[in-house]
């Protein structure tokens, strides 16, 4: 949708937030590139990945017998990291440095990978909001009382890795299809090639990389490519689609690479022939 006038828009920067045993702080910068003025609050929210890739509230996913036993799985972040501040009020084109730290935690914190994700929330400004008195006088006085404000949201992985590093991944199950994206159901778009296969992860940390798909011996840009895909510790596989800019040709085959942009960015972590 379109931000209303005069309506405050937040961006947040970095995107992602890994802390371990040798970076204990760090900040991120939030900007409001709203026309107007904006307050916002900075939380930590606890956020399950499902097999899918979607990433949901745990609280949403505990509610769910189908993907109980996976949010059940996340380790929360809460209670290891202290953010200041809390809430900030920020004019157009103003940010401010949020800063973060990892404390000790309880005395038993087990090695493992923890994670929340800082979530940045507008609140409504003042002059939209209304009691519940006023509006039940004006439910009154009119019959109907509607009252709609915008609220921007942003929510980044905050990561806390208590354990040692390992990250290794697969890259299993591959299929090409032809799939009709876009479009409605009357009128469906054009089918167009998508490659969907497996991201595995098989270490104990997080996987955080970029898919390439390549037609093999030839040079030059790939075929198909995903950045920013994860696969977080409360599942051991996700699956993904990547959309062709063209069909494979008769007798060429493809390759598909999962290269790190987390701790080694750029190093290769998977390749797939097929």
């Amino acid at each position: 949708g379109v931000a209303p006038a005069n309506a405050a828009n937040p961006n947040i920067s970095p995107k992602r937030i890994p802390f371990d045993r040798s970076h204990s702080s760090g900040t991120v910068f939030i900007f409001n590139q709203g026309t107007g003025p904006g307050t916002f609050d900075i939380s930590l929210v606890d956020r399950v990945m499902l097999p899918n890739g979607r990433i949901i509230s745990v609280e949403e996913a505990q509610a769910d017998h189908e993907t109980k036993a996976v949010a059940d799985r996340v380790k929360s972040a809460q209670s290891l990291l202290q953010i200041s501040p809390r809430r900030v009020t920020l004019n157009p084109g103003q940010g401010q440095t949020i800063r973060l730290r990892v404390g000790a935690g309880p005395a038993d914190q087990a090695p493992a990978e923890y994670r929340s994700h800082l979530t940045i929330a507008t609140l409504p400004p003042r002059d939209t909001g209304t009691t519940a008195e006023a509006a039940a006088a004006q439910t009154a006085a009119s019959g109907l009382s509607i009252n709609i404000t915008a609220l921007f949201g942003l929510s980044v992985p905050t990561i806390v890795r208590l354990n040692d590093l390992d990250v290794r991944a697969s890259l299993e199950n591959p299929r090409l299809t032809f799939e009709a994206l876009g479009g409605t159901p009357k009128a469906p778009g054009p089918k167009v090639p998508v490659l969907t296969l497996d991201l595995v992860r098989l270490g104990g940390s997080s996987l955080f990389g970029s898919l390439d798909v390549r037609v093999q011996g030839q040079k030059g840009a790939p075929i198909g490519i995903v950045h920013g895909l994860g696969v977080y510790p409360e599942i051991e596989r996700r699956t993904v689609q990547v959309v062709l800019t063209r069909p494979p040709a008769p007798g060429e085959k493809l390759e598909v690479t999962f290269t790190d942009d987390d701790n080694s960015p750029g190093k290769l972590l998977a390749k797939l022939a097929l």
